[in-house]
């Protein structure tokens, strides 16, 4: 007979296998030997979490219900493809749930007033399940491991039981509900909105902007069709239809939305999509769409004894996956939930670089959409630029649309606040992507490139004083100031340096500029701070007032160029500039929260990193996760995640930490597959308040050294399934060196033990914190 033996985890493919096994495994005619060969080695990681039914099981037990009707998008339920998203909930002053469509790809191409106005992500709609009864009640739930919302509606003419989902891979709403008891009846109207710039309630229109046209609504019997054209060109179309199931009680609505410019072709492409959808049938749909996400989540493991933040941990997951893909528009500060806000495009002086960070750790480069941009919009990031910088240089301002168009790139010392750094910050995202993968040919054909570029803007402007140090003019500081020396352009200029030398060796280039590099490198002015207060914003700026953004930090944290754990002064010089920064409030947010949180990690205080967290979702996120600073702005929740990952493994500057600074409270920890740089895979347990092991297993073969944490030493490093000894060398501070091949398996443990190698959930409370429970 066959048996499905559920999932075997590679690093990034899950292949479904189907075993010959005996319908009994242990029968008369077995020897002792062959028993013997069916038990797992002593050396084997057992994972539990090999099947579907275990992640179903666990991933339900951290579910978002609804157990109240929600008002808002901030207690929505949301549903999303990276393209396509639709969030639920009661709009207007009708009793009446609506699926609120958005898709990150539908914006305005007028270009007056630029990203936030001309070009600005637009309005959609909303498909209105029209009941015959006002909605009264509802029991729903997210199902994570399935990305769909289930359960049912109660309204004052009867109950309905309802289905939805965005399909993981088609631009398809799908939602299926049935009459469960009473008079209701199952109806479908669309509420189309303006299509006009959601900045233009919050600031006057430009002069030149003008009005889009009125959007055109059609039925015709199950269909339906609304096509908005625009001024500049194009037209955004959603088509709609209806079916009754072959129970002949269940009607299922079918969605989809275009957009195309300057072609007025969105109307065939959404009327394919439909058409492929309707033929492929509901159950063949759900069927796909539930692979792509039973596919997505076992890539890696986290779970720690603290339901709040698992939950919270595992819906940032689904919420990135939900809002980007890597063959999708970059993000913006909505996600593809477009909500009243002031900020309708792509932020890049802090937003996009920490929207994406927790794909790195999760091994979720089909989400990488950042890397994938910089790269397909290279031409962008030099036209920014004015035109006598732009045969060696690139650059990018604070906000533009999927294309990377920005306003033009001030120069650093000229009037105004010239915000010159955010390429170079998001070239580091790019470079951590390098970093997880060990990919050469993506340092090779992107990240040297692009970086070597936007490095060459600077040197434009860097001047050597008498002593031979380098100064830069003027820039400035998000989101406090404008300054000379400032820190958070040294800091970009000073890691963007250190990496272009790096990367010339390792990949074997020539550089006429590695001596510029080096030069830049070790004569640059040092960060501008005090004894007392630590660093300041810049050599004419103090710290003085409350201060959301961390730029001036940016040295410690995310670029890690000054060791806290090496060096005392450093430690120090964090200590005060975190205290000083966190000692001002009134202009905090929620990301003030998850950077100090990841800064406190490297300082290894896991249970200050904890109270952050706490802080940020007690104050800041809202019954769904989402935040809100005047709109959506998706990137606090997503870097919260990160923080969770600092706590829990580190990997800069050539080490690999694992629980560097896990809190009291969390005495209970699961890691599995958690990447790290240098392509290594980490899995580890914690229990009772103590480490048990730590496994590593190298992509790369590139070289390890790993810091135990509390592991208590001395150690033995052995070889995954066999057990074999493997040489290692201990450090001064405690690591370990080992020399690994590429696909070497390796725990390390305590000397002389043989320790329970068991991935299983860290175990939680029932309790539900997030949606409406």
């Amino acid at each position: 007979m066959k048996r499905w033996c559920g999932r075997l985890l590679a690093a990034s493919v899950t292949w479904v296998v189907a075993c010959d096994v005996p319908s009994d495994p242990v029968s008369e005619s077995s020897t002792s030997a062959d028993i013997e060969l069916m038990k797992p080695s002593a050396w084997s990681l057992q994972n539990t979490m090999n099947t579907d039914a275990a992640w179903a099981e666990y991933l339900g037990g951290l579910d978002m219900v609804w157990a109240s009707v929600p008002t808002s998008f901030y207690q929505a339920p949301f549903l999303g493809n990276g393209g396509l998203g639709a969030s639920v909930f009661q709009t207007g002053t009708a009793k009446r749930l609506s699926f609120k469509l958005g898709d990150n790809r539908v914006r305005d191409h007028q270009g007056t007033g630029g990203t936030l106005f001309g070009n600005a992500r637009l309005p959609i709609g909303e498909l209105v399940l029209d009941t015959a009864g006002d909605v009264t009640d509802v029991d729903l739930r997210l199902s994570l491991w399935n990305a769909e919302l289930t359960g049912t509606i109660t309204t004052t003419k009867g109950v309905l039981s309802v289905r939805a989902y965005v399909h993981g891979k088609r631009d398809v709403l799908v939602a299926s509900v049935r009459v469960k008891s009473g008079s209701e009846r199952v109806s479908w109207t669309f509420a189309p909105a303006a299509a006009r710039s959601p900045r233009l309630d919050f600031k006057p229109a430009p002069d030149g902007l003008q009005t889009n046209p009125a959007p055109a609504v059609s039925s015709s019997g199950n269909n339906g069709t609304c096509t908005q054209n625009l001024v500049a060109g194009g037209q955004t179309v959603t088509r709609w239809q209806t079916r009754t199931e072959a129970d002949g009680k269940t009607r299922t609505l079918m969605a989809t939305v275009a957009h195309s410019h300057p072609a007025n072709d969105a109307g065939a492409v959404a009327a394919k999509t439909l058409a492929d959808a309707s033929a492929a049938g509901e159950g063949a749909l759900r069927t796909e769409h539930q692979g792509w996400w039973h596919d997505f989540y076992p890539k890696s493991f986290v779970s720690v004894s603290d339901t709040r933040l698992e939950s919270f941990y595992w819906i940032q997951l689904y919420k990135m996956a939900s809002a980007t893909r890597r063959d999708r528009p970059v993000l913006s500060t909505t996600g593809p939930w477009l909500e009243k806000t002031p900020w309708p495009g792509v932020w890049w002086n802090l937003n996009v670089q920490l929207e994406y960070w927790l794909i790195n750790a999760t091994s979720h480069r089909e989400l990488d959409s950042l890397t994938a941009s910089l790269d397909r919009y290279r031409e962008s990031l030099v036209s920014n630029l004015p035109e006598a910088y732009r045969s060696d240089s690139m650059a990018m301002a604070r906000t533009s649309q999927e294309n990377l168009e920005t306003s033009t790139v001030a120069l650093p010392g000229s009037s105004g606040d010239p915000e010159v750094g955010n390429l170079v910050w998001a070239l580091h995202n790019a470079w951590l992507t390098y970093r997880h993968d060990m990919d050469d040919n993506v340092l090779r054909n992107l990240v040297f490139p692009l970086l070597r570029k936007a490095v060459n803007f600077y040197l434009h402007f860097l001047t050597k004083d008498a002593s031979g140090v380098y100064h830069l003019p003027k820039t400035f500081s998000p989101e406090y100031a404008s300054t000379s020396d400032c820190n958070y352009d040294l800091a970009l200029i000073y890691w963007a340096c250190t990496t272009l030398l790096s990367s010339s060796e390792r990949l074997g280039l020539s550089d006429p500029l590695v001596g510029t590099w080096q030069d830049v490198r070790d004569h640059l002015v040092r960060p501008p701070q005090d004894a007392t207060n630590g660093f300041w914003i810049g050599a004419d700026v103090q710290l003085t007032s409350s201060h959301r953004h961390y730029s001036h930090l940016l040295w410690f944290y995310p670029l890690y160029q000054l060791d806290v754990t090496t060096s005392a002064a450093n430690r120090d010089a964090l200590t005060k500039s975190m205290e000083h920064w966190l000692g001002y409030t009134g202009a905090q947010q929620g990301y003030t929260f998850t950077g100090s949180g990841s800064m406190y990690a490297i300082l290894r205080n896991g249970d200050k990193a904890r109270g952050q967290l706490e802080t940020l979702l007690d104050k800041y996120v809202q019954p769904n996760t989402m935040y809100k600073e005047s709109g959506p702005v998706i990137e606090t929740p997503l870097s919260g995640a990160q923080t969770m990952h600092d706590m829990l493994v580190q990997s800069w500057g050539g080490t690999v930490r694992v629980f560097p600074a896990v809190p009291a409270a969390w005495s209970n920890v699961t890691l599995h597959d958690v990447r790290t740089e240098g392509a290594f895979l980490v899995s580890a347990v914690r229990r009772g308040g103590k480490a048990q092991f730590i496994r590593i297993k190298s992509l790369a073969g590139e070289p390890l050294r790993v810091h135990p944490g509390n592991l208590p030493g001395p150690y033995d490093v052995r070889s995954l399934p066999d057990g074999q000894a493997i040489p290692s060398k201990q450090l001064g501070d405690g690591s370990l060196e080992i020399t690994l091949a590429r696909g070497a398996d390796v725990a390390v443990v305590p000397r002389g033990t043989t320790p329970d190698l068991t991935i299983e959930p860290a175990g939680n409370n029932a309790t539900r914190y997030w949606g409406l429970p």
